[in-house]
């Protein structure tokens, strides 16, 4: 007979595995403090005994306010140990929005870092269930973190009791069309999820291996320590509260770094920085790099810079940045025949892309429809959100909201997201491809093109530019440049040059903030 349940493996068991096999090895690495596996498991254990002594249990949120930290990645796996749900915020987010998610994720517990008052006394205000507040590395009326930790240390907390489909992380949508939402991230899903990124992402990896963090821990950093700690490797996170490139490069050598997980902008930051010359940085061995697809010429300069270490993955926080990869020996820094230009790499193991037509139906090779995905890493839908779910799956099929094709042998290329096309005339225009011969021009560093309303037109593309360090063009100069490079109604009829392209709080060049900005600066008029 088929059992009712199926019974997996509670994720902080993990840790527990590290602890055993390695005690005395370095665990984490905060600035220039350390801590070993078994100090790290012990601490877990305290936290973990210190938030069930208050009455936080199975199935209960805990939201976490914090820049990263050795508390912010203790936390994770407190919450997994008592079978609580980890609900980490963007640390970049204002009060009101972190007590929008303590009110929405039914938050009962709340660990917020010291730099953050006004976001503990905003979520308390918002959130009716929100009992307890614990400081982060603070002192005042509020409980302090280390405090607890101090006072439970010692205690052998077991681990929770868990099916496969116990939630385990609130993962929040960055909300790019409307409030972010929570996908349910389950323990079962997030098992096979720190499988396949070993798998996939970074074959080979052993605990002699070392991550450097240079990513915020409550998205997708968080779901690669995740599998860092799976296999015993070390966790290495600059002390700054912003990402410096001199002392990431230096960290580099200093641990013998050998992955790490960035966003395009971040590695872009990194390799353009010149101190990627002056630390040696030989021990990489998987730069992976998703969130966004990466544009050529970023890709080529990195390539010249770290070698052959690069893998590419793409995926939404829905799917846990599951769907495919590229791995290094398909990225080149040449342009040579037989490269697949522009690819987003292949499926991830025991995970299925369909291209999807707006009826459902699955499209043929090398045409556009949305991208849609099912297998083991998708989440189990939105909390608390019925019209979300409804929206977001479709004959089981987990529709993303991006638009790409597939070729002859399963690769994906992602033409954008379905938001970012706009109409010109009567002709879809997806931007990417203007961004691309835009970013060959030798004055451009970055850019943005968005569709905004015309009276004539119905829409046009309007670019955002940044300038490299030096460099001059104009606006009609690097109009007329791209004139023989794609179609005419794919040029952008205007361009504004900016000291800075604005960013969401994980590195990420939004298209949704760069209209709001461009309306903000007076660059267009607002839509009637």
């Amino acid at each position: 007979m088929i059992p009712a349940t199926r019974r997996v493996m509670n994720l902080s068991h993990f840790l527990r595995q590290a602890a055993r096999r390695q005690p005395n090895d370095v665990a984490i690495v905060w600035g220039e403090a350390t801590w070993t596996w078994q100090d790290f498991d012990r601490r877990v254990d305290a936290m973990a005994a210190a938030l069930a002594a208050r009455g936080i249990g199975k199935g209960d949120r805990v939201l976490v306010q914090s820049t990263n930290c050795n508390q912010l990645l203790e936390s994770m796996f407190v919450c997994f140990r008592i079978g609580a749900v980890w609900v980490p915020a963007n640390f970049r987010q204002t009060p009101v929005e972190v007590a929008y998610l303590a009110r929405s994720s039914g938050a009962v517990a709340m660990l917020c870092g010291a730099l953050f008052p006004d976001h503990a006394v905003a979520a308390q205000q918002a959130a009716p269930d929100l009992r307890l507040v614990v400081s982060i590395g603070g002192a005042g009326p509020l409980e302090a973190y280390d405090d607890l930790v101090a006072q439970h240390l010692g205690a052998d907390y077991p681990a929770a009791d868990v099916e496969h489909d116990d939630p385990c992380w609130f993962f929040f949508t960055s909300g790019t069309t409307g409030r972010p939402k929570a996908a349910v991230l389950t323990h079962g899903q997030m098992g096979f999820v720190a499988t396949n990124h070993l798998c996939d992402l970074m074959p080979g990896t052993t605990p002699d291996d070392a991550s450097l963090v240079v990513a915020p821990l409550s998205h997708g950093a968080g779901i690669h320590q995740l599998a860092q700690v799976a296999r015993g490797v070390k966790t290495v996170m600059p002390g700054g509260q912003r990402l410096n490139p001199e002392d990431a490069w230096a960290m580099v050598e200093r641990w013998h770094i050998t992955n790490m997980f960035t966003v395009p902008t971040i590695l872009k930051l990194l390799t353009e920085h010149e101190a990627v010359d002056r630390y040696d940085h030989s021990s990489l061995r998987h730069v992976i790099y998703a969130g966004a697809p990466m544009y050529r010429a970023d890709q080529k300069h990195a390539l010249r810079k770290l070698g052959p270490v690069l893998v590419q993955y793409f995926g939404l926080g829905e799917v846990t940045g599951n769907i495919t990869v590229l791995p290094p020996h398909l990225h080149d820094a040449e342009d040579r025949p037989g490269l697949r230009l522009g690819t987003a790499g292949y499926e991830r193991t025991a995970m299925q892309i369909q291209i999807q037509g707006d009826d459902g139906r699955e499209l043929p090779a090398a045409e556009t429809g949305e991208i849609c995905v099912c297998g083991l890493a998708v989440f189990a839908g939105y909390h608390d959100n019925a019209e979300a779910n409804a929206k977001a799956f479709r004959n089981g099929w987990f529709r993303t909201g991006d638009l790409g094709h597939m070729d002859s042998a399963g690769f994906l290329f992602i033409t954008g997201r379905a938001s970012d096309m706009y109409i010109s005339g009567g002709s879809n225009v997806y931007p990417r491809e203007a961004e691309e011969a835009m970013l060959t021009h030798p004055a451009v560093a970055e850019i943005a093109i968005v569709g905004m309303p015309d009276p004539t037109w119905g829409e046009i593309g309007i670019a955002a530019a940044v300038l490299r360090p030096d460099a001059t063009v104009d606006e009609a100069a690097l109009l007329a440049w791209l004139d023989d490079k794609v179609a005419r109604y794919k040029i952008p009829k205007r361009i504004f040059f900016w000291e800075e392209l604005p960013k969401s709080g994980y590195g990420k060049i939004t298209k949704k903030t760069i209209k709001e900005e461009l309306l903000a600066r007076g660059c267009l008029p607002p839509a009637e």
